[in-house]
């Protein structure tokens, strides 16, 4: 029997795009969290930490006043420095510092400023940062991951049109991109404050990153 030579083209490998989506979510904070020091100085450390003690308590005390949850309060740091002066080139001691620093979750923005003031009138004498952020995130995460990848699709179909390429629409691989991000501190004295703190949480940005290949 005779086969005819039937020659084999050899099928060419798809072509991989890879595209980049970014989603961006605008969202009014809801939650604060508020770090409050108490620094003492004395030539004594137990005199130093007493102090200390009494005025952190004095602190706690009137946030629990305010209906603080004592959940939402918490030691984040205590610490104890020797501290120098410089007299004519020789280290003069002058006393200890205590440090006894909590952190406060404010679950109402509103309650922010007065939470700062009512902490400053009884004895905390530094703010370390404010962080605003938002209840649900992860929430607010996923419509931002939705928009990423709507993001994704559109370039890639852009990119194909332009280059009139034959774009296969379902995706062959997709990866999520995400880290950490700063919250953006904002960190001040809490010395000589106004009356009524004002307080201004702006928006907070939720940010969902994908790389999306395609064939075509």
């Amino acid at each position: 029997m005779y086969y005819p030579y039937v020659q084999q083209i050899p099928k060419q490998d798809r072509r991989v795009m890879t595209v980049t989506g970014i989603g961006n979510q605008s969202i009014a904070p809801d939650t604060a969290n508020i770090q409050l020091e108490v620094r003492t100085e004395s030539m004594e450390l137990t005199q130093a930490q007493q102090e200390n003690a009494y005025v952190m308590n004095q602190v706690i005390e009137s946030l629990l006043d305010l209906g603080i949850s004592s959940e939402n309060i918490k030691t984040v740091s205590y610490t104890i420095f020797p501290q120098y002066d410089y007299v004519e080139g020789k280290q003069v001691f002058r006393g200890f510092e205590v440090t006894n620093a909590i952190s406060v979750k404010v679950p109402s923005i509103e309650q922010v400023g007065k939470v700062i003031d009512v902490a400053v009138q009884n004895g905390a004498n530094s703010v370390s940062n404010i962080q605003f952020t938002v209840n649900n995130e992860e929430l607010h995460y996923e419509k931002a991951l939705i928009l990423a990848l709507e993001n994704a699709v559109s370039k890639a179909q852009a990119i194909a049109n332009t280059m009139q390429l034959q774009l296969d629409p379902t995706p062959t691989t997709i990866i999520e991109v995400r880290g950490e991000e700063p919250e953006g501190p904002r960190p001040f004295m809490a010395k000589e404050m106004a009356a009524s703190t004002p307080i201004e949480p702006g928006q907070i940005e939720i940010t969902a990153t994908v790389k999306v290949q395609f064939q075509y």
